[in-house]
């Protein structure tokens, strides 16, 4: 499995949220390519980037901090938030983005990520953020009628590298990730999943790697990081094993 260490960019600074509120936001480090370097210096492949300021906007809000990251770190970066067309798809891809995330997009304009899928292979991820099971977009400011499972299943033949599954209900509070429903995703789809929300202690990546079998490639973590509670290394140590 793949460890994701999450940098959230709020006004470029990196921070993170409760429950996706922006209202509750906790700022880790002002120079999110510092942070970067940090991650890299543990051993880390890959680092996850939202723009938090872009989700809410439909547009890149922070992407002074996200050239940033790209400039000082040689690692794979995956980059959602605010990615709502072709021209931002394609322009972020050949700055050196390794991956897109594609979440409001998903719902509101399936056909633009099955044309940039088909485009870029392996390159663009659906993001599936969901409260009470039910798929939430716009920054996780509204929730649709649309299950996780009956979006992911849109894009199954659609050549997507993966699918994030965030449960917002826990994102933040260190209350344990849902391994239940995120089982149950990767289940019912043929389609990697890659686990978000809530990842509190080391015991949260034992118990996703014991249903890892079931289609989960890898895993998110953010705040458990900032607060020491897991060690970058110990994670990752673990995940290879």
């Amino acid at each position: 499995m793949i460890l994701y260490p999450a940098i959230d960019l709020k006004e470029g600074r990196c921070v993170r949220l409760e429950r996706g509120e922006m209202a509750r936001a906790t700022v880790f480090n002002d120079d999110p390519a510092a942070q970067a370097r940090d991650f890299a210096g543990a051993g880390c492949a890959w680092i996850h980037v939202v723009d938090l300021d872009g989700a809410f906007a439909g547009k890149p809000m922070n992407a002074a901090a996200v050239r940033a990251i790209r400039a000082a770190v040689g690692l794979k970066v995956q980059l959602g938030g605010g990615i709502r067309d072709r021209a931002t798809i394609d322009g972020w891809l050949e700055a050196g983005v390794t991956r897109v995330v594609l979440g409001t997009a998903a719902v509101r304009d399936p056909a633009l990520v099955k044309e940039a899928a088909r485009a870029h292979p392996g390159r663009v991820a659906v993001g599936i953020d969901a409260k009470g099971g039910k798929v939430a977009v716009q920054g996780w400011a509204e929730t649709t009628e649309l299950t996780t499972a009956e979006l992911g299943k849109r894009f199954e033949d659609a050549g997507v590298a993966a699918l994030i599954h965030t449960d917002v209900d826990r994102d933040g509070l260190l209350q344990g990730v849902n391994v239940e429903a995120t089982a149950a995703l990767a289940r019912a789809v043929r389609l990697p999943v890659i686990a978000s929300g809530g990842v509190a202690s080391l015991d949260d990546l034992v118990q996703l790697k014991a249903v890892a079998s079931a289609g989960i490639e890898g895993v998110i973590v953010g705040r458990a990081i900032y607060d020491g509670r897991v060690d970058p290394a110990a994670a990752l140590k673990l995940l290879a094993a």
